[in-house]
């Protein structure tokens, strides 16, 4: 201050010039150097050569493997692109969670378009107000939804009925440019602040966060993931693709099943789940269930979607010896996740941190005046 007397209070700094390094850039220094130019559609096609063989999708009775999978996608892509969809143009996907939503989901970034989620849980006026907003020319759904949607312009096709149009499309990779700067999704956000609006994420992002998770998490071919969140929500990202480009199994939850913890216990003991997500409340829920203790096959929980209290995570840890426990956290806008801490065995300081920034992502806790604030004190997320 006795430097500076004209300078308003608001503009001094509180950190020594070594703080201020420390906090600005020695916890954001998080450069990573992933292949530049990669996309969803070059690391799914990539694995699908790498492992053909391998179980890649299951539900219920049925599994598709690596080639099967990358077959079925490349059919209904083909379809996309004979109906214009091209670089950026916008796919809804109207389904319940089963075999054809993972298919409608690769085919269209396989065709360069990005997907849109319409969770047929949501309310009627709700998916109203995303069709006119993001004017979605083409709908993907299944034949005992199409007649369940508000009126709309696009053009639908049912994909489980469309078998004999879809067979007679073109097996081979289609052949378009899909760059990192083309968008990948659009996930539309609550509409706790206002109306939803649709969240537009490019191949650069979520490429660079599916990236980060296999750099620290290193699935591997014993690897069963559980996809059971619902595909509005963005953490369903990465459980579909992250398991399909790292030659895991992707295995999917009966429509509901996530909000069903006798069934979780089940499936994950029959089909050897490894990894699997839960949003907090959730967690608590499964962990109060008798049959998680033979819930053996579990390498690595992975919890996000709201705040994971210290008592949580201590009673995750008294269920599971040998599991892992991680909280993650990220806005939709900034591709899933932006966050990481591995929670402690022995309990940690009371707390459980949202932790460090993940690859090649910065974080700056600051005062109201956008001024980075001195460890311990509290300030804005930037």
């Amino acid at each position: 201050i006795a430097d500076n007397p004209d300078l308003p209070v608001s503009q001094l700094s509180m950190l020594s010039e070594t703080e201020k390094h420390k906090v600005i850039a020695d916890w954001n220094d998080t450069q990573v150097d992933y292949p530049t130019g990669v996309t969803l559609k070059s690391l799914l096609e990539a694995q699908a050569v790498k492992t053909p063989m391998s179980p890649a999708l299951v539900f219920a009775d049925t599994q598709l493997t690596y080639a099967q999978l990358n077959t079925r996608a490349n059919q209904l892509a083909h379809w996309l692109l004979t109906e214009g969809v091209t670089a950026d143009t916008l796919v809804g996907v109207y389904m319940e969670r089963s075999i054809e939503m993972v298919v409608a989901l690769l085919a269209i970034v396989k065709a360069g378009g990005a997907y849109v989620p319409l969770d047929p849980e949501y309310p009627q006026q709700r998916l109203q107000h995303m069709l006119e907003d993001a004017d979605i020319p083409l709908l993907l759904t299944q034949g005992m939804m199409q007649n369940s949607l508000p009126e709309h312009s696009a053009k639908t096709l049912c994909v489980d009925t469309a078998a004999p149009l879809l067979d007679a499309q073109p097996s081979n990779n289609p052949s378009v440019s899909v760059s990192a700067d083309s968008l990948a999704y659009v996930i539309f956000t609550s509409g706790s602040t206002g109306r939803p609006k649709g969240v537009m994420n490019e191949h650069r992002g979520i490429c660079n966060r599916l990236l980060w998770m296999q750099q620290e998490y290193q699935l591997n071919t014993d690897d069963s993931v559980l996809q059971k969140t619902p595909f509005s929500f963005d953490v369903s990202v990465w459980e579909f693709f992250w398991p399909l480009i790292t030659g895991a199994r992707l295995v999917i939850a009966q429509p509901g099943g996530h909000k069903d913890s006798d069934y979780l216990t089940a499936v994950i003991n029959e089909q050897q789940i490894t990894t699997l997500h839960f949003v907090p409340s959730m967690l608590q829920v499964f962990l109060q269930n008798p049959a998680v203790s033979t819930c053996a096959t579990l390498r690595r929980v992975i919890c996000s979607g709201e705040a994971l209290s210290h008592d949580l995570q201590n009673r995750f840890y008294t269920e599971f010896n040998d599991t892992e426990l991680h909280n993650l956290y990220g806005p939709t806008e900034a591709a899933i996740d932006v966050s990481y801490w591995a929670c402690p065995r022995d309990g940690g300081a009371g707390i459980v941190p949202i932790g460090r920034p993940i690859a090649n992502t910065q974080i700056y806790i600051v005062d109201a005046y956008s001024n980075p604030v001195p460890v311990g004190v509290p300030g804005e997320l930037l």
